[in-house]
């Protein structure tokens, strides 16, 4: 969990650090607002070598790809307020290229920097400019009903796109390898696909939800597919080089761009190679685009996470759900008490208990309490502190007292690291109710009192064997005391304090020997456990 959490920092940090290297762009484009854009897009235009242009737009390059690869200075062609059309128009009246057809998909991008899409309808979409995509975003957000402070902005594509970019990039390479613009321009300039889009929204999604892209835990995603992409998959993935990187779900393969845009693809089959009258040919993997890539929207909140301790006052309330042929243990769960309650608070879709240690059904957990985390899938809200305290008075205040909460707070996934650190180091007081065959002597209380630091060694109980490993386990038991019960000689309470994962009811009865010693054994005599409650669950660091 602690390697997800430092990934995903990682990449929200790569992230940040992308937008701001293109924030120039924004500055720049804003700062001339008085000026017409087409001026501006003319300028960068006219820097370009022509017969290049030419070549990639007859080969089914769109506009905003013929610009990104060839590094156009300040990287105007981000800025939102330029359509498809202008971009399209101003490339054909400086270079003299007119198109022979008025509208076909992108054969590198595949019409993602187009702003052409299947939507989950299948409705082909196109849009004009990226403030009407940021518009449809803006408008999905606000219907999900988040309450955000800050986005971090994903966007997703085919492999099917770095392939084809790669192979044209080797291409270019050859084919233009004598010409000076090549080394300034192809090889240092080239923004990626989903640089541009995310750079060319980012912007009016600022405007429209009126907070600021930065590292947040709130996610908007693009998440773009191609049906082309599944067919080539498997003999087109081979040779590229891949890296892992963290999310909320795991490690999970992410192609790395910087190792495509670098690789000599030029030996990839293609269905059509576009030859240009005396120049060596481009290569591209198809030769038309019949479909645009399937997009779907997603708006979300990487998890949040309420901790606390909890406490249990029956004998007939399991920790978490419990059901046997489809029949219900006991009358509740502190899970579904605890997140039926939470959950309507965050406006979340679904919520993951998780405890340090667990107790039997039928044993109370007193005292301090037990440490837990509440994991809020898809959070809508965050809780204030206010809430918080509504939230944990609420619980505590329900008619039928089978739980308590104390001390919840809302952290970070830093408190699942802390939780699981402490676990492993815990100790836990409990008192048990003790039945033993003979009547209790002063000398028995004297004798288990002085019984420190003991090391016992235990093998899995014979009640828990259909569910765990046979193991033999060392534990310490680190004090005990014996508290008389009146009018009773053969009952009584015994108090100890134990290293986590000692198994109580065993360590009094024997369990027929696999225990050893027990408490049976020490006092040489049949001995039963009765009851038994968690009285204290010491963690440092919870």
């Amino acid at each position: 969990m602690s390697n997800e959490v430092e990934s995903a920092q990682v990449s929200d940090a790569m992230e940040v650090a992308q937008l701001s290297s293109l924030a120039a762009v924004d500055s720049h484009a804003g700062s001339c607002e008085a000026e017409m854009p087409s001026r501006l897009l003319n300028d960068a235009v006219r820097s370009l070598p022509y017969h290049v242009v030419k070549d990639l737009l007859s080969i089914g390059v769109c506009s905003r790809c013929v610009l990104r690869i060839l590094g156009t200075e300040d990287h105007i062609y981000c800025h939102s307020s330029f359509s498809q059309s202008m971009l399209c128009s101003v490339l054909e009246e400086v270079t003299g290229f007119k198109s022979e057809c008025d509208f076909q998909f992108c054969s590198v991008c595949l019409g993602v920097l187009q702003l052409s899409y299947r939507d989950d309808k299948e409705t082909l979409v196109k849009m004009e400019s990226p403030n009407d995509m940021a518009l449809v975003i803006a408008e999905l957000v606000k219907k999900e009903g988040h309450q955000i402070d800050g986005f971090s902005l994903e966007v997703s594509i085919p492999q099917f796109i770095l392939e084809n970019e790669s192979s044209l990039l080797s291409g270019m390479k050859k084919r233009y390898e004598s010409e000076p613009w090549l080394q300034e321009r192809l090889l240092s300039k080239c923004v990626s696909v989903k640089d541009v889009l995310k750079f060319a929204i980012t912007k009016p999604l600022e405007t429209l939800l009126d907070t600021k892209a930065s590292a947040s835990s709130f996610r908007i995603r693009l998440a773009y597919t191609h049906k082309m992409a599944f067919g080539n998959s498997v003999e087109r993935n081979q040779g590229f080089k891949r890296r892992k990187i963290g999310t909320e779900n795991g490690l999970q393969n992410v192609n790395d761009e910087s190792v495509v845009a670098n690789k000599d693809c030029s030996d990839y089959p293609t269905n059509e190679t576009i030859a240009v009258t005396g120049r060596s040919s481009l290569k591209v993997p198809i030769d038309k685009v019949s479909e645009p890539c399937h997009l779907v929207y997603l708006c979300y909140r990487a998890h949040i996470y309420l901790c606390g301790r909890y406490l249990k006052y029956s004998r007939n309330v399991s920790q978490t759900r419990w059901i046997i042929d489809e029949e219900r243990m006991g009358e509740a769960s502190v899970e579904e008490i605890i997140g039926s309650n939470i959950l309507p608070m965050c406006r979340g879709d679904n919520y993951k208990f998780h405890a340090a240690g667990r107790e039997d059904i039928d044993v109370r957990m007193l005292g301090s309490g037990r440490p837990f985390l509440l994991e809020i899938q898809n959070a809508r809200q965050v809780p204030s502190e206010e809430t918080v305290k509504e939230i944990e008075s609420k619980i505590n205040g329900l008619e039928n007292k089978l739980v308590g909460v104390k001390n919840l707070q809302v952290v970070g996934s830093q408190g699942w690291t802390l939780m699981r650190e402490g676990e492993a180091e815990k100790q836990k007081q409990y008192c048990a109710l003790v039945w033993i065959s003979r009547p209790l002597e002063d000398e028995d209380v004297c004798s288990i009192s002085l019984l420190n630091d003991m090391q016992i060694l235990q093998k899995t109980p014979i009640r828990v064997l259909h569910r765990r490993s046979p193991l033999e386990r060392k534990k310490i038991i680190y004090w005990m005391k014996i508290e008389r019960i009146a009018e009773s000689s053969q009952y009584f309470l015994l108090h100890l304090c134990t290293q986590a994962g000692t198994y109580i009811k065993e360590f009094v009865h024997g369990d027929f020997g696999r225990t050893q010693p027990s408490i049976g054994s020490i006092l040489g005599c049949r001995a039963e456990i009765l009851q038994l409650d968690v009285t204290d669950v010491k963690m440092d660091s919870f």
